[in-house]
């Protein structure tokens, strides 16, 4: 579920989450497809970012990510509880690559 900039929002995005309005008004349900014209209304209203169905864009690739938390956890991964937590953290990276 990524949070998406509304700059960056493309035609044929579907809404995973309602777009509301500061009040808490519903403008836009979710599962509306966004088109051109839905976009730039929603550029008009200065939301700044919306909720789209799909899985989370990987800006970082994976052997990045890995080295990131292998520089996090080095002080403490002796210890069994971080140990534990690296290795869930790890699963949980990889997961996101997968095709």
């Amino acid at each position: 579920m990524p949070r998406i900039i509304v700059g960056n929002l493309v035609a044929g995005m579907k809404l995973l989450k309602p777009v509301t309005d500061k009040n808490g008004m519903i403008l836009l349900s979710e599962g509306t497809v966004l088109t051109d014209k839905w976009i730039e209304r929603i550029q008009d209203m200065a939301i700044e970012a919306v909720y789209i169905d799909g899985p989370a864009q990987k800006t970082i690739p994976k052997e990045e990510e890995l080295a990131r938390l292998d520089e996090r956890f080095k002080h403490v991964e002796d210890l069994p509880n971080m140990k534990l937590l690296k290795k869930l953290i790890k699963e949980h990276i990889e997961g996101l690559y997968v095709q």
